[in-house]
């Protein structure tokens, strides 16, 4: 069994600062606002928030594109702020795991500014310039963020390497010295007192451009054991990477404690399943149930003791899930949010609510395309209009899949601007708020809210759900998500209906038990005979067998 680590039972909430709550009705969210709702985050039984960037930046992306990492982003408050959130986190027993960038910078870095001006300075080769080939880029490496991955510096006629936006120019992890301003800015951070970090796109930083290689360079683990030893080794520190490219087998190599690397990473094999392979995650297509459970069996299983799971529907980059494999249908909003959180909280690994998931935000729908702020949005809804797509069809994939859906402000309350702010604030937020707000769900003991509580609870009482074996049943049915959970002599029992249509669940003779009790239903009146389940619409059931 693995060595208990706090992280193990632990609860993850991430807020997006630009969007939770403005406490300076300036249109955008701040560090004062959140420590405003630190109570109501205690009260839902998180222990960590991930705080996507607070570091000053111009914004090109929304934060990610960082220009001082010792310094606070000037909407968002000051230093002083965030040493106040530290603290008034601390006192509630909260962790504060900030995301780091280290992939790039912004352009607007000094490090990045003087390596432009001086092209003989140090700085220079703290980034990754290359002379134009035959007179252009030097290969063929896209962006993600659409077109070439290569910029051309004017002054100098060489390009430099931004794997997204070319206000995100790509630092040079092969220069030692990179490294190490690295590392000693991450120790500024933990002499702070933070609680770890996210570790953004880290499977990108042993990139070897001219080669073609982006994720899973020859020297990345070689870079994070580095990282490692230098920085957040030695702590009791919570640490999880962004990878994208990542199989069990990889993410062992980043979370196997005996490697000292992470303590676990994010992976995204479950979150492209409802796109045509081999296209872009515009391109939409039908979820397949049946690899969604192979999937989430594959990762439960293949990690077994020599890696931790990180557990996850939604994120700031990702739509909402009761929009997406839910249904977001006034019918069957609750339920359907209910099942999805069932499903993911019961399985082995450390859970992670984004913001609002705790009470059942939707997707939007804008009008129009100039009501949108998401820079990879607009940059595919340009290049795919000069491509002859149809509008509605691009429109189609945004309402779908746009970062912006998870972005809309945060729904405190049916007063103006869902209680966010009193000004009109820097994306609009979802009509539905007068309906679906956390005053509501705090007022209804059976919201959806009470749910993730509820979730929160069993998984601090129940040591079989931290660290039980994972065994998944009805593999091939096309509705039904059941899976049981066992520690020597506990036993837990899910049984979920993905979808809208009645399903009959008949419990396999193979596994014994004495009796059981409803740990949690979705429904007031769930079955109590468990050798045959008539399954409702989105029902979702825990059983604790004994």
């Amino acid at each position: 069994m693995l060595e208990k680590k706090w992280w193990h039972s632990s609860v993850v909430y991430q807020i997006y600062p630009r969007s939770f709550c403005d406490s300076n009705n300036d249109g955008i969210g701040d560090l004062k606002g959140i420590i405003s709702k630190l109570d109501y985050l205690k009260e839902l039984g998180i222990d960590v928030i991930w705080l996507s960037p607070v570091y000053k930046s111009p914004n090109d992306d929304n934060g990610y594109d960082i220009s001082d990492y010792r310094d606070i982003m000037d909407e968002f408050g000051t230093m002083e702020d965030m040493d106040n959130l530290l603290k008034e986190a601390n006192d509630r027993g909260i962790k504060i795991l900030m995301d780091l960038v280290l992939n790039h910078t912004s352009d607007e870095h000094k490090w990045f500014m003087e390596a432009k001006k001086n092209p003989n300075s140090k700085y220079r080769d703290y980034y990754i310039f290359r002379k134009p080939v035959d007179g252009k880029e030097p290969n063929e490496m896209k962006s993600t963020f659409s077109g070439s991955a290569w910029e051309l510096d004017k002054n100098s006629n060489e390009y430099y390497l931004h794997l997204f936006s070319k206000k995100q120019p790509d630092l040079n992890w092969e220069n030692e010295e990179v490294r190490n301003e690295l590392y000693d800015m991450i120790n500024f951070w933990i002499d702070k007192g933070v609680g770890g970090f996210r570790l953004d796109v880290i499977d990108l930083v042993g990139k070897e451009p001219d080669k073609l290689i982006t994720a899973n360079g020859p020297k990345l683990h070689e870079y994070i054991n580095e990282m490692n030893v230098n920085t957040f080794g030695k702590k009791d520190l919570l640490t999880v990477g962004e990878t994208w490219g990542a199989t069990p087998k990889i993410a062992k190599l980043y979370s196997n404690p005996i490697r000292n690397e992470l303590s676990m990473v994010f992976q995204f094999e479950h979150i492209s399943l409802d796109e045509i392979p081999g296209k872009t995650k515009w391109d939409l297509a039908p979820l397949n149930f049946i690899k969604l459970k192979e999937v989430f069996n594959k990762w439960q299983t293949e990690l077994d003791n020599e890696g931790w799971n990180s557990l996850f529907w939604n994120n700031h980059d990702l739509p909402r899930i009761v929009s997406r494999w839910g249904n977001d249908s006034e019918e069957y909003r609750e339920l359907s949010a209910k099942m999805l959180a069932t499903v993911l909280h019961m399985q082995k690994g450390t859970p992670y609510i984004y913001q609002g998931e705790e009470i059942g935000m939707t997707n939007v729908v804008f009008d129009s395309i100039d009501e949108y702020n998401d820079i990879e949005l607009l940059n595919m809804y340009k290049e795919r209009i000069s491509e002859g797509y149809k509008e509605e069809d691009i429109m189609k994939s945004i309402y779908a899949k746009g970062r912006d859906n998870a972005r809309t402000p945060m729904q405190w309350d049916d007063s103006l601007n869902g209680g966010f702010s009193k000004v009109k604030p820097w994306l609009k937020v979802n009509p539905n708020y007068v309906d679906i707000n956390v005053k509501n769900n705090l007022e209804d003991e059976n919201s959806i809210f009470n749910h993730y509580k509820k979730l929160i609870k069993i998984r601090k009482n129940e040591d079989v759900v931290v660290y039980g074996d994972f065994k998944l049943l009805y593999k091939d049915h096309n509705s039904i998500f059941s899976y049981i959970r066992e520690l020597n002599d506990e036993k837990i029992l899910v049984v979920a209906n993905f979808y809208d249509k009645n399903e009959e669940f008949v419990l396999d003779k193979s596994i014994k038990y004495e009796g059981f009790e409803i740990l949690l239903s979705n429904y007031k009146d769930s079955s109590k005979d468990i050798e045959k389940i008539n399954l409702r619409p989105y029902e979702a059931i825990i059983y604790k067998l004994k």
